[in-house]
């Protein structure tokens, strides 16, 4: 386990250059601990020979499933729910042929089984499944390999086509000399093998459920050179910054952003406000990010080693200082306090999401409600408990119109609610709606 470069060096990848099929997958634990016998991808035998599932997601039904799977006689081995999928797409369906497996049949028994939250790849002999849950909550798109020289022109002929690749996020197909194609439909089943991509089937949500894609995706888990739904996250969070500075305007004399995902943020307020942007921050670019590490001991200290400030920036200035979200509050505050010891008479804090009141159950780590400063007794004077002189946050509405207006299917009709039922996101973590009925 560890680092893709330290788990794969390059004698390891020596082995895999002859070969044609595979799939792969990066641990971000949300089920089951990080411990190699729960990393993926699963592969367990069936009546028709091995199959291999890597999964984004959390079952919102994990629980359940597990009881109901050992029911069945089905040993597991694993706390994740990962090993849950892979058994139940071991299951022979009730009307499957004895000498054929029929996987769009166990991919759609699968979709019955648990409504969301997942994105697949299933490998069986030379094909690949793409799988993506009817609410599409966790993203997955295609692209293609073609040669170099074609990697940044527009269109690619059949004749050009080297090969296909699937990911959560495009913005790991250029590095590979591979092109955006498209997104996996919510619910739908795409088979991707020698012989090209072939949609297979859409299984539909229930009646009147719109959508629910992931809107954190966009506010910070997302790098912003990835395309969801048509629109690249870099513009998106540019589009929230312009929204909060409609939204909570103030007396300052220069913005900036707590680097690097608050930036593209951070721009569109300072240029829907008019006030210039500047760099505030040099960032320590070999510190991972502070939220998604483990304890707040390791955060606190993440953020001590992260930041240096650009002190003939902003000494003496009244700094608009511009943050993607505020999880925990851990991170904000000593930075704050960086500022104004390094000369900013003025530090105002502009959140380009809005509070994050509610845990995740779904594939983000946010466990628990009493973690989250929007719930704790502190909040009602944020900008007394983390240092700084005003805190203001981008309104629901306001994240999700920012979100919405750039979706190629709202052209000329945008919307800020959730009534198109080809459109709509999980605004869960914000809200405390959640796209289905929990389970537990």
């Amino acid at each position: 386990m560890g680092l893709v470069s330290a788990a794969f060096p390059p004698e390891a990848m020596q082995k895999l250059r002859f070969a044609n099929l595979g799939i792969c997958h990066t641990r971000y634990s949300t089920t089951g601990i990080s411990e190699l016998q729960n990393c993926q991808p699963f592969v367990v035998d069936t009546l028709h020979g091995k199959i291999a599932v890597a999964h984004n997601g959390e079952l919102v039904n994990a629980d359940a499933l597990r009881k109901k799977v050992m029911r069945h006689g089905v040993g597991l081995s694993t706390s994740s729910d990962s090993e849950l999928i892979t058994q139940l797409l071991a299951l022979t369906p009730p009307m499957e042929e004895l000498d054929t497996p029929d996987w769009v049949a166990r991919i759609k028994n699968l979709m019955t089984e648990t409504p969301t939250s997942y994105s697949l790849l299933v490998m069986f002999k030379d094909v690949i499944y793409a799988v993506r849950d009817p609410y599409g909550n966790r993203p997955l798109c295609i692209g293609q390999l073609v040669p170099i020289s074609k990697l940044h022109k527009s269109g690619a002929g059949e004749e050009d086509i080297e090969g296909w690749v699937v990911s959560s996020e495009s913005c790991s197909f250029q590095s590979i000399g591979a092109k955006y194609y498209r997104e996996v439909l919510p619910g739908e089943i795409v088979q991707i093998s020698r012989h090209g991509v072939k949609s297979l089937s859409v299984v539909p949500r229930p009646e009147g459920d719109p959508p629910a894609f992931c809107i954190f995706e966009y506010v910070y888990f997302a790098r912003p050179d990835s395309i969801f739904e048509g629109q690249m996250v870099y513009t998106v969070r540019q589009r929230c910054g312009q929204q909060l500075a409609i939204e909570a305007p103030t007396d300052a004399d220069v913005v900036s952003t707590v680097p690097e995902s608050a930036t593209p943020a951070a721009l569109g307020y300072a240029q829907q406000s008019g006030l210039p942007y500047i760099e505030v921050l040099c960032k320590n670019r070999y510190v991972g990010r502070t939220f998604i590490q483990p304890n707040t001991r390791l955060r606190q200290l993440g953020v001590a080693k992260k930041f240096g400030a650009l002190t003939d920036n902003f000494a003496g200035k009244r700094v608009v200082l511009i943050d993607d979200s505020i999880v925990r509050g851990n991170t904000i505050s000593p930075i704050i306090k960086l500022l104004k010891e390094a000369g900013a008479t003025e530090v105002h804090i502009r959140v380009a999401s809005p509070p994050i009141r509610y845990p995740c159950y779904m594939g983000i780590n946010i466990p628990t409600k009493e973690e989250l400063i929007a719930n704790k007794p502190e909040f009602q004077d944020i900008a007394g408990y983390i240092g700084a002189d005003s805190v203001q946050y981008l309104t629901v509405e306001g994240l999700v119109s920012a979100v919405q207006e750039g979706i190629a299917s709202l052209k000329g009709k945008i919307s800020s609610n959730k009534s198109s039922n080809g459109v709509g996101h999980c605004t869960a973590c914000l809200t405390g709606k959640y796209p289905v009925e929990l389970e537990w």
